[in-house]
């Protein structure tokens, strides 16, 4: 049975990883699917590529999420092409790791704008969509990171805390209108950024996890799936965290 049927999702920074995983579940269960990322590459064209053999529409756009007026022409652009906009996943987010003491403005202010400011862009842009035809899913890619802090990362646990009270605050404004809003807080997943890291170093995160393993970017998918689909119904404003157990 697919889940998503006749719907269509907007997902941000999707060309790898996380974001990835996500466009190739959702499309799985039949939504079509609409992505974007900072430039339409090679990874780009080639979910393009994976997500047709689905039998989905798809395509994918270049737009810089950090960016007011190209989050509006991108949204925009989508619900001319695909009809509706059903599902919202802002997933777009990076690192620029420090110690505050070492930490300077540019890298608080790159992280704060692609990861928390980019999340109010495209709600922003695609909340009008999805009020008028009163139903969406909005789906936040938070982190544990913004539920309990972390050492070194003062600017990346600030921006996935604000993602919190941003999705908190939007699911008591849209509900009126059956417009859901939920936050997905990936814990340890195993992707490209986690894969550079030491052996020694990514033993001792898995030790302190009590599955005992890394998360996979499917794991986190599987969870977006169920808030993005009817499932999920009564559920909004919610955290759901992807943690292995790590935070409990």
């Amino acid at each position: 049975m697919k889940i998503l049927e006749g719907k269509n999702a907007l997902i941000t920074g999707a060309s790898r990883g996380i974001g990835r995983a996500i466009a190739v579940t959702l499309a799985s269960h039949g939504a079509g699917i609409a992505f974007t990322d900072l430039a339409y590459d090679e990874q780009a064209k080639s979910l393009e590529e994976e997500i047709g053999k689905l039998g989905v529409k798809v395509k994918g756009y270049a737009s810089n999420a950090a960016r007011f007026d190209e989050t509006e022409k991108v949204a925009s652009e989508v619900a001319n092409e695909f009809g509706t906009i059903d599902i919202l996943v802002n997933n777009a987010g990076i690192t620029r790791d420090t110690l505050l003491m070492r930490m300077n403005e540019e890298q608080w202010d790159t992280v704060i704008n692609v990861n928390l400011k980019s999340v109010f862009n495209f709600t922003k842009a695609v909340q009008k969509y999805m009020l008028k035809q009163r139903s969406g899913s909005i789906i936040n890619m938070s982190s544990v990171v913004g539920v309990s802090g972390n050492a070194g990362q003062a600017n990346y646990a600030a921006s996935k805390a604000g993602i919190i009270g941003f999705t908190k605050s939007v699911a008591r404004e849209m509900g009126s209108r059956n417009v859901r809003c939920n936050a997905v807080a990936p814990g340890f997943i195993m992707t490209d950024m986690t894969a550079s890291l030491p052996d020694d170093v990514r033993e001792q995160w898995i030790a302190g996890i009590p599955l005992r393993r890394g998360g996979t970017p499917e794991d986190v998918a599987n969870v977006t799936l169920f808030l993005a689909s009817d499932l999920s119904a009564y559920i909004s404003g919610q955290v759901i965290s992807v943690c292995g157990g790590m935070k409990t």
